[in-house]
């Protein structure tokens, strides 16, 4: 395990732990400096900062090199989604010991059939429960001999999406009998959803620790934060919303640019150097180390 790996499980379990996406090194320094106490590493963000869709074709070491450069970049804890594990169980319980090296403190992983789709379409087909669970039995393994138990299994179920939220809760508790630490709740539709998805796991496991997904344009509605800890959630994570607003600026940029042929009208939505370089903790002419935490 990296030296620079933070535990994500000593984050749990008293207030609401708020994760933003960071889809590189730099982006997770950002979210260090805003004062965040950890960085979630989306699938969707990352496949995207490769320039494809996110149905399953960045690899297993592509996932781990970005959650090294986010764990190294910003000394926080790492909550990654690893897809549907790449592969069977073997696989999945291999993706544990290389995330865990890698210096992530937890994964997700979800009950698709690959190649999965994004948990805001339409059109998705799941496993079945046992197959699944089967997962998260090797996952919880995994995390035992790799790190005595600290990396946290999440399972996330897709169920709302494809039969309805009685199936998704049904799906929840049989993972959480599998062994899974928290349950990720996919594509829910309210509040009402959501409360009662708490209401149900906690009842059949009261240490249960859940998961709420906050990306735009999806079907969830904007839902604050303290609302989410209102409802029992103990961890919302933003996984697009960096990655969306960097590259929604860089296209304006790029429009500016092609049409007037200078960067003038773009220069106040710009990070200057200077910031840039206190972002790096580098000034020039000065030898560079690793700022501390995060070797």
């Amino acid at each position: 395990m990296m030296a620079f790996m933070n535990s994500l499980r000593s984050q749990l379990g008293s207030s609401t732990l708020a994760l933003p996406g960071a889809f590189n090194g730099l982006c997770a320094r950002m979210v260090a400096d805003a004062g965040f106490g950890g960085c979630y590493v989306s699938g969707a963000a990352v496949t995207a900062s490769f320039g494809v869709p996110d149905v399953g074709l960045v690899s297993l070491p592509e996932f781990c090199n970005v959650i090294e450069q986010v764990a190294r970049a910003s000394g926080l804890p790492v909550l990654a989604d690893a897809d549907t594990g790449f592969g069977e169980a073997e696989m999945v319980a291999r993706t544990v010991h290389e995330y865990a090296r890698a210096g992530a403190g937890g994964f997700h992983i979800e009950d698709q059939v690959f190649p999965k789709r994004c948990g805001h379409l339409d059109g998705k087909a799941l496993v079945s429960i046992d197959h699944f669970q089967e997962k998260v039995e090797w996952a919880k393994r995994a995390s035992d001999e790799a790190t005595g138990g600290d990396f946290v299994v999440c399972a996330r179920t897709d169920g709302a999406g494809v039969n309805g939220l009685d199936d998704a809760i049904e799906r929840a508790k049989a993972y959480l009998d599998a062994g899974a630490d928290m349950i990720f709740p996919e594509g829910l539709h309210s509040e009402d959803d959501f409360a009662r998805v708490a209401q149900e796991l906690k009842a059949h496991k009261n240490d249960a620790l859940l998961l709420a997904n906050m990306t735009e344009y999806g079907k969830t509605p904007i839902i604050n934060l303290k609302r989410f800890e209102e409802l029992g959630y103990d961890v919302v994570i933003w996984p697009v919303s960096t990655l969306r607003s960097a590259m929604g600026e860089v296209g304006r940029l790029l429009d500016t640019f092609k049409r007037t042929g200078e960067v003038t009208e773009s220069l106040d939505g710009m990070l200057d150097r200077e910031g840039l370089y206190r972002l790096l903790r580098y000034t020039p002419g000065e030898p560079w180390t690793f700022p501390s935490g995060t070797t």
